[in-house]
């Protein structure tokens, strides 16, 4: 156990944050923004501070700590973080102040139509962002099963304020309608997210009796359950692992969000603002993903190896599909939520091809691209904050008027599409090369999202950076602001450099996951080269 409790203190400043965003003065809404801002940078500062004191040739689980909770049940609250919990957390603090100064003056139409002040929307979409900020970060270095679900559930709730109540103004059939379609996709999100968490929950409690009853106490130590597995002193009977698998795995597949449990997305996404768009997927669904890795394949490794064949193919489906309907999607943050689907499925494609390629390629993808969707995303709600409509025909000829935000929107894509000397194509190149190591046939199908991917991305930007400027709104449409460019200047930035040096990104990452390989029993396939017969 650490000496310093970082890892909570990382999770607590942020969410004290929230409850001192939320007490300010209702006439203070400056003040708000610049104290969720402030606190944002507090938390990046300590999650910094973990990515440094994290050794990667150390011990498997660092920082860690243990307090008693509720002893009576086994429940401790331990924390702790392997390399693939470390550059999450770091994606976190990273994007949360970007957000926070993207989504500056997205509560400012709900202030305006409440001029009582008796509800502080401002101070509200702060603090709920720096509440669910919180959560995340102890999801992703929660040791205790128990601890972990909480949060896990948790998180839910802000995040249902955030999209139906703090939601895109910008809808085409007026905002009667529109507030229709925000209550749809914020109750849309908790029922199927609810509904995962119900499943989950039932597993975690079957988990806890099977301890009970080889190790003679429950528990819900990630790490004791493990190291009683290895040690032959805890064991599952097929069925029963079978069937925790699939209450863990069916949770963290509807946040991941894999076909065809994913129709919540789209949704949400589309009604929410920019921000809160990059919150859900570049760092709220990155739970799902990264808990396949922890909790599935770490508790359950013969049903992981089971389940695998079943698993890639939803995930190639998730590919392949969330690519064809973008291509086809009228709506500019539809088009980016499933492109996010077919992400998605690179990386739960990485995660169970059993490759140390593959699955280092799917913790970069997740790092990679929350960065390149955020920059896209953020874009985007700012072209949409301009124009007032979120439908690709609105626009045209942008890049004439407004040349440096069709430029940004343009890098946004190209991440988008695993452009070569960007961020995102060291993922998915080291995917696909996983894949195809073991699993040639799937690898040769995901490669079809990659072309899907340069051709709904290319003609987005078309159909709405190119052409002629016919429409007024367009022609007097201002370039990016002082403040937009920071907010999207360093995360192009950050993609140019680490798509030309991920190592130290790697560096982290590879040792965690030769330890979940080694979880599942799995070796990385040698190559078969064909018998060269003798020179006679």
């Amino acid at each position: 156990m650490s000496g310093f409790p970082l890892l909570t203190a990382t999770a607590v400043l942020p969410a004290l944050g929230a409850v001192a965003t939320a007490a300010v003065p209702a006439a203070r809404r400056a003040a708000a923004r610049w104290l969720a801002l402030a606190v944002s940078l507090g938390t990046l500062v300590l999650a910094g501070l973990v990515v440094a004191r994290f050794d990667p040739g150390g011990a498997r689980y660092q920082l860690t700590e243990s307090y008693a909770w509720i002893a009576d049940f086994g429940v401790r609250f331990e924390l702790g973080v392997d390399g693939i919990g470390t550059a999450l957390i770091a994606l976190t603090a990273l994007l949360i102040p970007f957000i926070i100064a993207a989504g500056w003056h997205d509560a400012d139409p709900l202030e305006a139509a409440e001029p009582s002040r008796r509800w502080r929307p401002t101070q509200g979409f702060f603090a709920l962002i720096l509440m669910v900020e919180a959560m995340v970060i102890i999801s992703f270095a929660a040791t205790d099963v128990f601890v972990f679900y909480i949060f896990f559930e948790a998180m839910l709730i802000p995040m249902y304020f955030l999209i139906g109540g703090f939601g895109d103004r910008a809808h085409a059939a007026g905002e009667d309608e529109g507030a229709k379609q925000r209550s749809y996709a914020a109750v849309k999100f908790l029922l199927y997210n609810l509904a995962g968490g119900l499943i989950m929950l039932a597993a975690v409690i079957g988990l806890y009796v099977v301890t009970a009853d080889q190790l003679g106490e429950g528990t819900f130590s990630l790490q004791r359950i493990t190291e009683a597995r290895a040690a032959g002193e805890l064991t599952m009977a097929q069925g029963t692992e079978r069937l925790l698998f699939l209450g863990f795995f069916l949770a963290f597949a509807v946040k991941a969000p894999l076909w065809p449990l994913h129709t919540w997305l789209p949704s949400a996404m589309g009604e929410s603002t920019a921000p809160v768009a990059v919150l859900i997927t570049a760092v709220v669904d990155k739970v799902g993903t990264f808990a396949m890795l922890r909790f599935c394949l770490g508790l359950f490794p013969e049903a992981s190896a089971w389940a695998t064949p079943v698993v890639i193919v939803l995930a190639l489906v998730s590919i392949v599909y969330g690519a064809l309907v973008a291509v086809g999607q009228r709506d500019i943050k539809r088009l980016v939520a499933y492109a996010s689907i077919s992400h998605f499925g690179f990386i739960i494609l990485g995660v169970f091809a059993m490759t140390s390629q593959g699955q280092s390629g799917a913790t970069l993808y997740m790092v990679f691209h929350g960065i390149s969707t955020a920059v896209l995303m953020l874009v985007a709600g700012f072209l949409i904050s301009r124009r007032g409509s979120r439908l690709i025909a609105d626009y045209g000829g942008v890049q004439k008027v407004a040349p440096v935000l069709a430029g940004t929107f343009l890098v946004g894509g190209l991440a988008t599409l695993s452009l070569p000397g960007l961020a995102p194509f060291v993922s998915e190149f080291l995917v696909l090369v996983g894949t195809f190591s073991r699993y040639p046939v799937a690898g040769i199908v995901a490669t079809a999202g990659i072309v899907l991917a340069a051709l709904y991305v290319l003609l987005l930007y078309q159909r709405t950076m190119t052409g002629p400027v016919d429409q007024p709104e367009i022609a007097r449409m201002p370039d990016l602001r002082p403040r937009e460019l920071a907010v999207v200047a360093p995360l192009i930035a950050l993609l140019i450099l680490l798509g030309v040096f991920p190592k130290p990104l790697t560096d982290i990452v590879n040792p965690a996951v030769e330890h979940t390989l080694s979880d599942v029993r799995q070796t990385d396939p040698q190559p078969q080269l064909p018998a060269v017969e003798a020179a006679e």
